[in-house]
């Protein structure tokens, strides 16, 4: 799952959805670029709410990754 920020989120809302995700028991791998920060959710994603994660403070949008077929 990718979680993407807002180019307006503050530093608070970044560490906020940080936060959530741990508090869930998931981690992340952040990827900082010049307009935009991306999460990596890392664990099984299945169980997690996208439109309760979409809802946090400075989240412009959540993109779940398919499953490949066996």
């Amino acid at each position: 799952m990718l979680v993407i920020m807002s180019q307006h989120a503050t530093e608070a809302d970044l560490e906020g959805v940080k936060n959530y995700l741990v508090d869930l028991d998931y981690d992340f791998h952040q990827s900082t670029g010049a307009n935009r920060i991306i999460l990596g959710v890392i664990g099984d994603t299945e169980r997690l709410d996208q439109e309760a994660l979409r809802q946090q403070p400075g989240v412009l949008e959540v993109f779940k990754i398919p499953k490949e077929s066996p």
